[in-house]
């Protein structure tokens, strides 16, 4: 009898560890690599580009988790993966470098009886049910009406191929299959195998978040906005199929510990866009944007956009006056084109920007 009641307390014992780490896992946050303006990555299938981006952004195979208990433990011999994100100021996109080893590529086919990797997106971490199926008024709209004008327009799922020969590269799993499409993302693989056999896969893509992407199409659809440091919803799943002809998948796992991420938007990991790394950054690095408040008055908002360790700022307007203030308002006494100069100044060195005509008043 003890020895049951200790073989009970250690199960319990294993399997609240087990819980804890998942929810660690779901909690932590996923970062997002920034490309370098000049080192955005070439969509070609070649891991190359990605060379930069430090180990401790990769997302292994160590994160997926499953928590319904029919799929077995993943065995990292038999799938095993690593996933880098990245992104590039002034674009809405993500990039995704996807790369595994499986012993079992089942991609014959030309439906959903395929080897997927499954990704889930939320550009304003809005969450919230994204699938049809878990339409919140589900039971009083008919069930199209629930997949035409609601799956996927908050946030996005991309059931992508692994690899895809013959079709498509992704089911856009929703009402607007065009966001699968150039100009709103792509896609290269690079492996060797066939059907069955094992072997290493290398993805790559790049995909836009939308706010809206809703069945009118791509006119009436709203970005997500992508900056420096903002949290946004992201989350994929592994689906692996060892059987040609088998009824069901072999494995669903997923980095969140919620196998509904599928379809519900509220599951998904945090995901910060994170600034550029040390070295890719310039010790000081003058910038500014401007804004004109009243035309007719010629007053203008001007914004210090600099980067680095900066102590005093300098403004030539291009009219002969010039300020120090960090964020100015200049009123300009006559119309015209203007060449406006920032110059930044630290304990790192200094720094000029000019513009150029951008400032042009009636």
């Amino acid at each position: 009898m003890k020895n049951n009641k200790t073989f009970v307390l250690a199960l319990f014992t294993t399997l609240c560890s087990i819980a804890t780490t998942n929810a660690q896992i779901a909690d932590s946050t996923i970062r997002i690599f920034q490309f370098p303006a000049d080192k955005i990555p070439r969509i070609d299938g070649n891991a190359d580009d990605w060379a930069i981006v430090p180990k401790d952004y990769i997302i292994g195979s160590d994160q997926l988790t499953e928590d319904s208990g029919r799929i077995p433990k993943l065995d990292s011999l038999d799938l095993n993966v690593k996933v880098r994100v990245g992104w590039v100021k002034g674009l809405n996109r993500l990039y995704v470098l996807y790369e595994a080893y499986d012993n079992y590529w089942d991609f014959s086919r030309t439906d959903l009886h395929h080897d997927i990797f499954e990704l889930v997106v939320d550009g304003d971490f809005s969450g919230g049910p994204l699938a049809e199926e878990i339409h919140p008024n589900k039971r009083r709209i008919g069930k199209w009406e629930g997949y035409s004008t609601f799956h996927g327009v908050q946030a996005q799922n991309y059931h992508i191929y692994t690899p895809a020969e013959g079709q498509d590269w992704c089911l856009a799993w929703g009402c607007q299959p065009w966001i699968k499409e150039m100009p709103w993302a792509n896609a290269a693989y690079n492996y060797n195998f066939k059907p069955g056999e094992s072997g290493h896969l290398t993805l790559e893509f790049w995909i836009t978040p939308f706010d809206y992407a809703g069945p009118e199409g791509p006119a009436q659809a709203v970005e997500s906005v992508l900056r420096e440091n903002k949290i946004i919803g992201l989350c994929w799943a592994i689906i692996d199929w060892d059987d040609v002809n088998a009824s069901k998948n072999h494995g669903f796992w997923n980095i969140s510990n919620k196998h509904i991420m599928y379809g519900n938007a509220t599951y998904l990991r945090m995901a910060k866009l994170m600034p550029l790394e040390p070295p890719f950054r310039k010790k000081i690095d003058a910038n500014w944007s401007f804004k004109i408040l009243d035309m007719d008055r010629r007053l203008v908002a001007f914004q210090d956009m600099s980067e680095g360790k900066i102590t005093s700022w300098k403004w030539d307007f291009g009219d002969g006056t010039t300020s120090a203030e960090q964020h100015p308002i200049h009123k300009y006494e006559k119309g015209g084109r203007f060449i406006v100069t920032l110059y930044a100044e630290g304990p790192d060195g200094k720094s000029r920007r000019a513009k150029v005509w951008d400032v042009a008043l009636k």
